[in-house]
């Protein structure tokens, strides 16, 4: 290794050229980035006293000899502010003058012939610096000034665009940005092929500003230890049309989301972000020696996932199935939707079998959403789903598993969705577009596009209804104003809804283009309604709601079909069914007994999927088996264990303490004794996190936030 403090701009002209090898990322500095740089050059040119401003290293790799030798330098870390920095200095030639420099060095031809171009050479050897494949036309479009290339690089065209704005409207600063340039010092470190492990550096170092995604940490991976030619093969055979098929900005915001999806279908858990990469490395170890198949197999599932996500499905009935799922905006089906697409390709799942199994999905997604069941469970509900299927029976064992799922899991069924539909405050359900849109083109075989329309109100928002909507609504109109206003029975799509206003329903009803004349299915029944009031609506959002078990139908299944799916329980280890009068601390007449009764009873009011079970020495609180909470009774206090990390405890009072790893029960990590009543609602507090933990299954990257302080302090304030 060889490093030396220097100048950047020395830097670039003592370089003969400098390549990105193709397994870096692409060039994904955005504009936040850009204007960064842009503010501390012009604050280092700005101020005599600054003498310099440090840029971080830039980390090459080459023959022992430094930058100065002929052969092309890869840059293993630092092309994002080269390339930045190019770009910059062609924005700056382009501005200034012909025949003018304006600071030493600074005149459109010196910076062109010392810092971006190789005046004596040709080809790609012109140019100071060589990007990848995706990015390489569109700098040399920009340093040529030619026409950027068909598909250009998203973010060097819009950071080239950027900087020529900002000079545009920052002329009387050119002369300080080109000062500010003039100080930038950097460490040039220059690695040996025969000494130096670029992958463990590579790994190490970010200093860009823009963290590495686990993508490109993956990409680096799979690349960089490579021989010349199996480098190229993996990258133009895999790596290239993977972000091909993706595109620039799908393959930026989403890529990453992909191999979450592809490693929880190969190990049934889904990693957390941070560690994609890990467990990617952690799969190729195990899977193979050789890199090839398993990123051969990865190229396949992103494909998968371009026809999943991106509408690129070649069959239009099964994108039809994707794109009606993709409005729901659940992305913990795509583990499922991985594996049974790959069963589909291989012959294992029909087409017919496919797209019914997408439609149960969209279904199961939808009709939850309509009954308010949490959704935060669904992550591990997916994430090893397809291991449950017996692929001999796929459709009949698939929609079992689904009509397997109890309490805050189940599948919704007719009535409750009808019951949950009806009554539902549709205009302000966040998937109020996509309902009207699935409701409206069920059955056509042209879709209407709902987006040319809005939502009316039938009975007027307005709550100073005028004399002909009262007498309609009747005597009791601001009740049935207030209760029925936003519901499916009083709501419909309009091209008409400025026309429409306040009228009274007749007039809506027999104008022009009023719902007697409406082409839409929504109003096909409104032109038979004599009048508006509560009847009328009640009447229309059962008729809508039932034609909505159709839309998103139950999968209906015998009794005895399901059964042969349904797991076997294993049997009980205990010898004895516990109760009360097993705990002597507990039972009526203890000191504890009252309390007791009074925590239990609040604790299996959280929800009715709690069920109590009497243990020989404690009293547990589970969830479909699984505890989150255990009483133990004392003399004069009970002992509460809760089954959460400790660490993610919101706790302001310091109430809970961990319990150490050989005295849990098992998950059970915090441990409360309480003895007072008035300490219950802050114990409760505390217990509820453990049940939200339970049954949320909360995503380990976001931060849990803290319980409101109305859960835990309400006694104390």
């Amino acid at each position: 290794m060889k490093a030396d403090e220097t100048f950047l701009l020395t830097f670039l002209n003592n370089a003969r050229q400098l390549a990105v090898p193709i397994y870096q990322r692409t060039y994904s500095w955005e504009e936040p980035e850009c204007q960064q740089l842009w503010d501390d050059i012009l604050r280092t040119g700005s101020n005599d006293q600054i003498e310099t401003h440090f840029l971080g290293s830039i980390v090459c790799l080459g023959k022992i000899q430094a930058v100065t030798n002929p052969e092309p330098m890869l840059i293993i870390d630092g092309q994002q502010r080269l390339t930045t920095i190019t770009i910059l200095l062609e924005a700056i030639a382009r501005s200034i003058q012909q025949d003018s420099e304006i600071v030493t060095g600074f005149s459109t031809n010196k910076i062109r012939d010392n810092y971006l171009h190789n005046a004596n050479e040709t080809g790609e050897k012109y140019y100071k610096l060589v990007l990848n494949k995706t990015d390489k036309e569109t700098l040399f479009s920009v340093i040529d000034d030619t026409p950027m290339p068909s598909i250009p690089s998203i973010r060097i065209k819009e950071n080239f665009a950027f900087f020529m704005n900002k000079i545009a409207e920052d002329k009387q600063n050119l002369l300080t940005i080109c000062e500010g340039i003039a100080k930038l010092m950097i460490v040039d470190i220059s690695l040996d092929w025969s000494q130096d492990n670029p992958q463990l550096i590579f790994e190490s170092l970010n200093s860009t500003g823009k963290e590495l995604s686990q993508a490109d940490l993956i990409r680096n991976f799979v690349l960089m230890g490579q021989e010349k030619r199996k480098q190229d093969h993996l990258y133009n055979r895999y790596w290239y049309t993977m972000e091909t098929s993706f595109g620039q900005e799908n393959y930026a915001n989403d890529f990453d989301d992909f191999m979450r999806y592809y490693l929880t279908v190969k190990n049934g858990i889904t990693p957390n972000k941070r560690d994609v990469y890990k467990e990617f490395k952690l799969l190729t170890y195990k899977e193979s020696h050789d890199i090839e198949p398993v990123i051969k197999d990865v190229h396949k599932y992103s494909q998968y996932y371009c026809y999943l996500a991106f509408g690129q499905e070649p069959n239009s009935e099964l994108d039809s199935s994707f794109f009606d799922l993709q409005q729901l905006k659940t992305s913990v089906t795509y583990p499922l939707l991985l594996e049974l697409y790959d069963d589909y390709e291989n012959n294992v799942l029909s087409l017919e079998d496919f797209i019914t199994a997408v439609r149960i999905i969209e279904s199961y997604i939808f009709r939850r959403a309509v009954c308010d069941i949490q959704s935060n469970s669904m992550k591990k509900t997916f994430e090893s789903f397809a291991r449950k299927i017996d692929k001999s029976n796929y459709l009949e064992s698939l929609t079992a598993q689904f009509l397997l799922l109890q309490t805050y899991r189940r599948f919704p069924d007719n009535q409750e969705f009808i019951d949950k539909l009806a009554k539902k405050d549709i205009y302000n359900f966040q998937r109020r577009e996509y309902l009207f849109r699935r409701l409206e083109n069920y059955g056509r075989k042209e879709a209407v596009s709902v987006n040319e329309y809005t939502i009316e109100h039938i009975m007027p928002q307005n709550e100073n209804l005028s004399p002909a909507w009262r007498e309609s609504l009747g005597e009791n109109w601001e009740d049935v104003h207030s209760e029925l206003l936003h519901t499916l029975g009083n709501l419909t799509l309009t091209g008409y809804n400025s026309e429409y206003s306040d009228r009274p329903f007749v007039e809506k009803r027999d104008m022009k283009g009023g719902f007697r004349q409406s082409p839409l299915l929504l109003n096909k029944e409104l032109g038979s309604f004599k009048r508006w009031d509560k009847e009328a609506i009640l009447h229309r959002a059962d008729l809508l709601s039932k034609r909505a078990t159709e839309v998103w139908p139950f999968p209906d299944l015998p009794d005895t079909v399901i059964n042969r799916y349904r797991p076997v329980k294993a049997k009980s280890v205990r010898s004895a069914n516990y109760t009360i009068e097993d705990h002597k601390r507990l039972m009526e007449g203890s000191t504890m007994h009252s309390l007791f009764s009074r925590l239990s009873q609040e604790i299996q009011d959280l929800d009715p999927i709690v069920v109590e079970d009497y243990r020989k020495t404690y009293v547990s609180y589970k969830v479909e088996g699984t505890l989150f909470v255990t009483i133990e009774g004392y003399a004069n206090s009970l002992q509460v264990d809760l089954c959460m990390p400790f660490a993610e405890i919101y706790d302001p009072r310091k109430m809970a303490k961990q319990i150490p790893p050989e005295y849990g029960m098992g998950r059970s990590e915090a441990r409360v004794k309480m003895s007072q009543f008035n300490e219950i609602p802050y114990v409760m507090g505390l217990i509820r996190q453990a049940f939200r933990h339970l049954i949320e299954d909360e995503d380990e990257d976001n931060i849990r936030q803290p319980a409101p302080l109305g859960d835990l302090d309400e006694a104390y304030f």
